[in-house]
């Protein structure tokens, strides 16, 4: 018998054909099918259907029963390598959604199957669910969509979410997980503040609820370690001369490295703050992501290699043009921990704190001296945090003041309903006019009545002052939380060649993230502005990817 092992991609009549060819011959085949099952998954458009008949490629058994082939099917090529004429290839199976051994042609999934599309098979005249055709013959259902899920789609990261939460289904913990690092290193943290836009688009939701899907991706990584698995360092065996400077070690500079570190070129992640972290230490409350789940998680990241040098600011304390000359690529992912100015009169006064500057003071360990009434600005996530963190601080009273109504507020709705159920005070239609205080000290602040007006260029209605409707609250301390930008005091002051937006980010090219400047590579805050944390990984993602194609291809120049 031969000894050429051939592999046919495809299931279809033709790759059956090829396969059984190859077989015939006496060679070891491996035929690789992406759907369920073979022979194209879909009725014959020249055949029809009569009672008691089912579609049937007649090289379907012979193929089968041939002791030369080994069938995959359900499976995805991950990897493929060539060498002196031959070639490896590393292929994933996917978990199959029906188990024949259990199945007795019930028919239920396909009446409660949310998933409606076009019918191809019907040239798109009339629906289909995703789960539609059952051979009797042969035993098998076809399962079949043409697009991304749509959870995957809007998930900033296009996790495979149909795979990792059909594996939690299947009891197959480690392998969920698994599926879940090949696109986020940060399962333990985001499963705990990602505000998970993949559920509001989940179809199921329109059957009856989301399938929980954060909160899946949370109990893996918990069960990881609750239970002292100790999760797998998988780094190749070949490291690369080639060396990364990571500007932030935060969720953006960390994943960047990590995925560095999977293909095999070591990264040094400079981080200003004395801890690691980024935004996921400083910016993101305790009762939210405690520090020893998230350092768990660092460390992990960290044990694939990834350098990392705390207390350095680049720009101060090393500068960006040494780290272009020691280091083959940059990547800077700093984030954006600066807070907004209000505009007004006396915010400059004793009292007057930033929003990112008080979580991040809190978070380090400092006491806020917290008396008296506080107010928070702003009706995003932010701002509810730190209403949040101040009434654990131990204000009397803590009032947020939003100029718009509730409905237009962009916090998760959850935390809104946190913080009101923990006691924080809402005034909606408020918008403020001068802090008001006494030898430099804030008293209080002077506000104004708004009501809403015409849709602005967000969507939302645009607030507009009521006349004559000025009134003060007292209050002892103010903490704005309006917004955030990025500080670009790690590149030279002269911007360094790098185009920068009028946002204060780095432009970039969305497919590789390499800025202007050859070699400087930048995801996260500091490229799309504030974001989510998952936004920041899923960039600083295909920002790696970037950067080993580039370094392969200035290695091949």
């Amino acid at each position: 018998m031969s000894e050429k092992r051939v592999v046919v991609f495809g299931g279809d009549s033709a790759g059956m054909a090829a396969a059984l060819q190859q077989a015939e011959a006496g060679r070891q085949v491996v035929l690789v099918e992406s759907a369920p099952s073979l022979g194209g998954g879909r009725i014959s458009q020249t055949r029809l259907m009569t009672d008691g008949t089912a579609f049937v490629d007649p090289s379907l058994q012979a193929l089968r029963q041939h002791p030369n082939v080994r069938i995959i099917t359900n499976a995805r090529v991950q990897q493929t390598k060539a060498d002196n004429g031959t070639y490896r290839f590393s292929i994933r199976k996917l978990t199959p959604r029906v188990d024949m051994e259990k199945c007795n042609d019930c028919k239920a999934c396909i009446k409660v199957c949310p998933i409606h599309m076009y019918d191809d098979f019907n040239e798109g005249i009339g629906f289909r669910t995703a789960i539609d055709f059952f051979n009797p013959d042969t035993g098998e259902y076809n399962i079949f969509k043409e697009d991304m899920p749509i959870c995957q789609a809007t998930c900033p990261a296009n996790l495979d979410i149909r795979s990792y939460v059909g594996l939690v289904a299947d009891g197959k913990y480690a392998e969920s997980l698994a599926k879940i690092r090949e696109s986020l290193p940060f399962a333990l943290s985001i499963g705990r503040v990602c505000p998970h836009p993949c559920e509001t688009a989940c179809n199921r939701g329109y059957v009856d609820d989301p399938i929980s899907i954060c909160t899946l991706k949370r109990f893996v990584a918990d069960w990881e370690l609750y239970h002292g698995v100790k999760a797998p360092v998988e780094v190749p065996d070949e490291i690369h001369k080639e060396k990364v400077a990571i500007i932030g070690a935060g969720p953006a500079g960390l994943t960047c490295g990590y995925y560095l570190a999977k293909a095999g070129y070591q990264s040094v992640c400079f981080e200003a703050l004395p801890e690691p972290g980024g935004m996921f230490r400083v910016g993101i409350p305790e009762y939210r992501l405690p520090t020893p789940t998230l350092m768990h998680e660092i460390n992990w990241i960290l044990a694939h290699g990834v350098e990392l040098r705390c207390n350095v600011r680049v720009g101060k304390d090393i500068s960006f043009e040494e780290l272009q000359r020691d280091y083959d690529a940059i990547f800077i992912g700093i984030g954006a921990h600066t807070g907004m100015k209000l505009g007004i009169k006396g915010e400059d006064m004793e009292g007057v704190v930033d929003g990112v500057d008080f979580l991040r003071e809190v978070n380090l360990g400092k006491k806020w001296p917290a008396k008296g009434k506080v107010i928070v600005l702003g009706g995003g996530n932010v701002a509810m945090d730190a209403a949040r963190v101040s009434w654990r601080e131990g204000f009397d009273e803590v009032h947020v003041l939003y100029r718009r109504t509730k409905k237009e507020m962009p916090a998760s709705p959850w935390e809104i309903d946190a913080a009101e159920h923990e006691g924080v005070l809402f005034q909606y239609l408020v918008a403020p006019v001068e802090v008001i205080g006494e030898n430099g000290r804030m008293k209080g602040l002077k506000c104004l009545r708004m009501e809403l007006g015409e849709p602005d260029a967000s969507g939302r209605r645009r607030p507009v002052p009521i006349e004559g409707s000025e009134f003060v609250i007292e209050a002892e301390t103010l903490i704005p939380a309006i917004g955030q930008r990025p500080v670009l005091d790690c590149i030279p002051s002269d911007g360094g060649g790098l185009n920068i937006t009028r946002w204060n980010t780095f432009a970039v090219d969305q497919k590789s993230f390499m800025t202007n400047v050859p070699g400087v590579f930048s995801a996260g805050d500091v490229e799309t502005g504030p974001d989510i944390a998952i936004r920041a990984c899923a960039g600083a993602r295909k920002a790696a990817e970037g950067i080993v194609k580039y370094l392969e291809a200035r290695r091949r120049s």
